[in-house]
């Protein structure tokens, strides 16, 4: 088990796999089957070894798999609203 890769990956995932923004032209699967296929070529070009992509295939699959199936979206507007109440209020909720 490689944590450097591991640790690249998931910054990987976080970079190129925005929640809630899958196409319903698109499905999860086949969407993370594709991506998948991207990330493994782009790791030896950050100079993993194939070797150390194919240990943590099995891994990492799942993980991008659930990066693409998340649906939450982030309301930047809501956060800031919800932050200015707490603050009025004074009780961190």
């Amino acid at each position: 088990m490689s944590k450097r890769f591991l640790r690249w990956a998931q910054t990987w995932i976080e970079d190129n796999i925005p929640p809630g923004a899958n196409p319903d032209l698109e499905s999860h699967d086949a969407r993370a089957k594709r991506l998948s296929e991207k990330l493994f070529p782009e790791a030896t070009e950050a100079g993993f070894t194939s070797f150390e992509a194919e240990e943590e295939r099995q891994r990492l699959v799942p993980q991008v798999l659930a990066a693409v199936s998340d649906d939450t979206d982030f309301d930047v507007d809501a956060y800031v609203l919800k932050s200015q109440l707490a603050q009025e209020n004074e009780d961190g909720d």
